[in-house]
C-alpha cells in the first residue's frame, strides 16, 4: 500500500474509531446503581433509601428517577455527594439527582415519541409588557421560573428552551398520568400575587351598586364553620398597595387551617417585609385584599403592624391545588402563559415505536444491501462496507452534537441509506460504460469516479439545501429529520467517494481483482422520449387539474391536524371488544367537540388494532382546547367499558400554531426551490435551473 492510500486508510479508521467513541455507552446505566456507586460515607440511612428505591423500582421499572426521589423524601443527601456544589441551589436533592442522571445517561438520546413523556409549547401574553427589552427579559425569566417549577415534579432531564420571540418549548419525559395535569396547570399559571387595599366604603358602594374610579368589584366564596358557603363581595383598588406583589415572596408552604382545610403560608423577603410592615402599621382596622391572578382569595382586617412579613392565603382549593399554588408563588411569572401545542406519549407506545423503527430500518438496510450484493456482486459488497461506515459515522456525529433521536430522525437515517447507495449506483454504471468502451479495469474505475463525481456532488448539495432549511425553519421532530438528513448526506458523500475508492485502489494495486462482474438486466435502450411529450403533457395536466379540483372540493379537510389545528388521540383497546366506527362517532357526538375523523390502525408486529381519533376545528380558547381530548376519552370509557380504552398518545395543535406551521412549510418550500434555482444556475445554465424548478413545481 503506497503512502497516499495509507494516509487515507488511517484517516478513515480514525473517523470510524471517533464515531464509536462518541456512541459509547449507547444505553443509560441504572440510575440507582450510579447513585450507590458515587455516594461516599454511606450509612444506615443511605442504605435504607437505596433499599426502598429498589422496591419501588420493581413496581415501576421505567421510573428510576421518580422512584429514587420518592425513596429519598426529606432525607438530606448532600453529605453523600460533597463533590457537587449545591450551595446556591434551591432544591439540592433534585440538583444532585439531575447531575447523576446526566452521568448515567447513554449517548443515544431518545425523543419523547420513543421514550414517552409530555411536551408543551407555551406562548407568553406580551400585552402587559411595554417594549422589546421587557419581552426578552420576561422570556428569559420565564425559562428559569419554569425550570424551578418543573424541578418540583422530580423530572429527569427536562428540556425547557425558548423558541422564537415569545414561546417556550417544554419536554418532560416519564411523567405519570396523575402528575401530567398538575404539571400543565403549574406551567400555565402566572401566580401574579397582589396586596391591595379594600375601599373603606366598600359595603356602601356595593349596596348602592356603584364602583368608584380606580377600584373594581371582586367576589369570593367563603366557607362557613357549618360547611355552608357564603358569597362575599368587596370593592378593592385596581393597583397593588405601594407596588407590593408576588416578587416579594421568599418562600411559601402548605399548612392546615382550623377546619383542616389547606392554606398557603408565605414569608416575604427583607424589602417586601419592610413595605408590608409600613402598610399594616398605617392601615390598622382596614381590610387588606390578597389577590392572585385577578381573583380574590381573602381580605382580612389588619389588627396591628406585621413586621415579620409573614401571611396566609385561604381559599376554596384542595390539597393538590394548594401545593401547586405554593410552588408557583415561590416562582412567579412576569406575564401569563398559555399552552398552544401539546403532545402526550405513553412509555409503552414509545417502546413499540423503538421496536417498529429499528425493525423498519434493519429491513430497509438489509433489502438495499441485499440488492447491491446480488446485482453488483463484488462492487456491491464494497458499497455495503461503505454503507455500514456511513451509518456508523452518521450515528457518531449525531451523538457528538447531542442530537435527540426521534421517529422522523430515524426516517432521515433510512433516507440517507438510500442516497448513499444511489451514489454508488451512479459510479458503478459509469464504470460499466467505461468497461464497455474497452478500457482497462483500473482506467474504468478512475474514469467512472471522475465522471460520476459532478452528478453525485450536485445531487447531494441540492439535498443539503433543503435539509439545512428544515433545520433552521423546522421545529421539534421536523428539525430532527433535517439534522439526521444533513449529517447523513455529508457522510454518504464521504463514504461513496472516499471509502469505496480506497477499497478499489487497494484491490487494484495488489492485483486482487482482474474484472468487475455485474448483472445487467436492463440493457441499453433507445427510447424517443420526445415522441411521448404530447401524450405525457396531456396526461400530467389532467392529473393536476383533477387533483387540484378534488382538493378544492374537500376544502379544509385536505389539511391535516398539524396545519388546521386540533387533537389527535391514539387509544389501545381490548382486541375482543372492537367497537364499530358508527357507534364511536355517535358516542363522540355527545361531547359536541366538532368535526371528527375515526379509524383503526393495525400493528403489524403484535397483530393488534389501535383506535385513532382526530378532532379538527378546535376553538382558540384555552379552556376548550385543553379539555377536548379529556371529553372524548371520558365519553368513550363511559359508553364502552368492555373495550377497556387506555391512552397511548395525545397530540394537540392550536389553530394559531397550525396556521404558522402551514405558512412556514410554504415559505420553506419556496426558499428551497429558490436555493436550488440559484445553485443550478451558477453550476450550469439559468435555463436548466428554471426547468428543474418548474419540474419540481409540476
Amino acid at each position: 500500500m503506497n503512502r497516499n492510500l495509507s494516509l487515507k486508510f488511517i484517516f478513515i479508521v480514525l473517523v470510524v474509531a471517533w464515531s464509536f467513541y462518541e456512541m459509547y455507552p449507547p444505553k443509560s446505566r441504572d440510575l440507582i446503581t450510579v447513585f450507590t456507586e458515587r455516594a461516599v460515607r454511606q450509612d444506615d440511612a443511605f442504605k435504607k433509601v437505596v433499599d426502598q428505591a429498589r422496591e419501588l423500582q420493581k413496581a415501576n421499572p421505567d421510573h428510576s428517577f421518580s422512584n429514587l426521589r420518592q425513596a429519598i423524601g426529606d432525607t438530606p443527601i448532600t453529605n453523600y455527594f460533597p463533590f457537587f456544589e449545591t450551595g446556591g441551589e434551591q432544591f439540592p436533592t433534585t440538583f444532585i439527582l439531575n447531575r447523576l442522571q446526566r452521568e448515567s445517561a447513554g449517548k443515544i438520546k431518545l425523543g419523547l415519541d420513543l421514550q414517552g413523556g409530555t411536551a408543551f409549547l407555551v406562548e407568553m401574553d406580551t400585552t402587559k409588557l411595554s417594549n422589546t427589552n421587557d419581552i426578552t427579559g420576561a422570556l428569559s425569566q420565564a425559562v428559569e421560573v419554569l425550570r424551578r417549577r418543573v424541578d418540583r415534579f422530580g423530572v429527569a432531564e427536562p428540556i425547557i428552551q425558548p423558541e422564537g420571540a415569545d414561546r417556550i418549548r417544554i419536554q418532560l419525559p416519564g411523567l405519570s398520568e396523575d402528575v401530567k395535569e398538575s404539571a400543565k396547570n403549574t406551567i400555565q399559571r402566572a401566580a401574579f400575587l397582589e396586596f391591595r387595599m379594600v375601599d373603606p366604603k366598600s359595603d356602601e358602594y356595593i349596596r348602592d351598586g356603584e364602583v368608584p374610579p380606580g377600584c373594581e368589584l371582586l367576589v369570593r366564596k367563603e366557607r362557613q364553620r357549618n360547611g355552608s358557603e357564603r358569597l362575599e363581595q368587596v370593592i378593592v383598588k385596581k393597583k397593588a398597595e405601594r407596588g407590593l406583589n408576588g416578587s416579594a415572596i421568599k418562600s411559601a408552604m402548605v399548612v392546615r387551617g382550623n377546619l383542616g382545610e389547606p392554606q398557603i403560608s408565605f414569608t416575604m423577603n427583607s424589602e417586601g417585609a419592610a413595605i408590608f410592615a409600613e402598610i399594616t402599621k398605617e392601615n390598622i382596622g382596614r381590610r387588606l385584599a390578597i389577590v392572585l391572578d385577578g381573583k380574590l382569595y381573602s381580605a382580612p382586617v389588619i389588627q396591628g403592624e406585621i413586621p415579620t412579613g409573614n401571611g396566609q392565603i385561604t381559599g376554596q382549593f384542595d390539597l393538590r391545588e394548594a401545593f401547586e399554588l405554593a410552588n408557583v408563588l415561590e416562582n412567579p411569572l412576569k406575564t401569563p402563559l398559555r399552552v398552544i401545542q401539546s403532545n402526550d406519549v405513553d412509555p409503552g407506545l414509545g417502546k413499540d415505536s423503538i421496536k417498529s423503527g429499528v425493525k423498519a430500518s434493519l429491513i430497509g438496510v438489509a433489502a438495499v444491501a441485499g440488492f447491491m450484493l446480488v446485482y453488483y456482486m463484488l462492487a456491491g459488497m464494497i458499497a455495503n462496507i461503505a454503507l455500514i461506515t456511513n451509518i456508523i459515522i452518521l450515528i457518531g456525529v449525531m451523538c457528538s452534537v447531542g442530537t435527540t433521536f426521534t421517529l422522523p430522525g430515524i426516517a432521515g437515517i433510512v433516507l440517507t441509506v438510500g442516497m448513499a447507495v444511489d451514489a454508488n449506483v451512479l459510479i458503478y454504471e459509469r464504470i460499466r460504460e467505461e468497461l464497455a468502451k474497452g478500457k482497462s479495469l483500473r482506467g474504468a474505475v478512475a474514469a467512472g469516479y471522475d465522471r460520476a463525481f459532478s452528478t453525485i456532488f450536485d445531487s447531494h448539495v441540492t439535498t443539503l439545501i433543503s435539509s439545512i432549511i428544515l433545520i433552521f425553519m423546522g421545529t421539534g421532530s421536523v428539525k430532527g429529520f433535517g439534522v439526521a438528513l444533513t449529517i447523513g448526506v455529508a457522510a454518504s458523500l464521504f463514504t461513496a467517494l472516499v471509502v469505496t475508492r480506497l477499497i478499489f485502489d487497494f484491490l487494484l494495486q495488489r492485483n486482487l481483482i482482474k474484472s468487475l462482474p455485474m448483472l445487467h438486466i436492463i440493457r441499453t435502450t433507445k427510447l424517443d422520449f420526445m415522441k411521448l411529450a404530447k401524450p405525457a403533457f396531456v396526461a400530467s395536466w389532467l392529473l393536476i387539474l383533477i387533483g387540484n379540483a378534488y382538493g378544492l372540493h374537500r376544502g379544509k379537510d385536505v389539511l391535516g391536524v398539524e396545519f388546521s389545528g386540533g387533537d389527535t388521540i391514539t387509544l389501545a383497546l381490548d382486541q375482543n371488544h372492537i367497537v364499530d366506527e358508527k357507534d364511536l362517532r355517535t358516542s363522540i357526538a355527545k361531547t359536541g367537540v366538532g368535526d371528527v375523523l375515526i379509524g383503526y390502525q393495525q400493528d403489524v408486529d403484535k397483530s393488534e388494532r389501535s383506535l385513532r381519533i382526530t378532532v379538527r376545528g378546535i376553538s382558540e380558547k384555552a379552556d376548550a382546547t385543553a379539555s377536548t381530548d379529556e371529553k372524548v376519552i371520558t365519553q368513550l370509557k363511559a359508553d364502552f367499558k368492555d373495550a377497556n380504552f387506555t391512552v397511548r398518545s395525545v397530540d394537540h395543535v392550536g389553530p394559531t400554531v397550525g396556521v404558522e406551521l402551514r405558512n412556514t412549510a410554504i415559505v420553506a418550500a419556496l426558499i428551497a426551490m429558490f436555493g436550488i434555482l440559484v445553485y443550478v444556475a451558477f453550476r450550469y445554465e439559468f435555463s436548466f435551473a428554471v426547468g428543474a424548478v418548474i419540474a419540481i413545481i409540476h
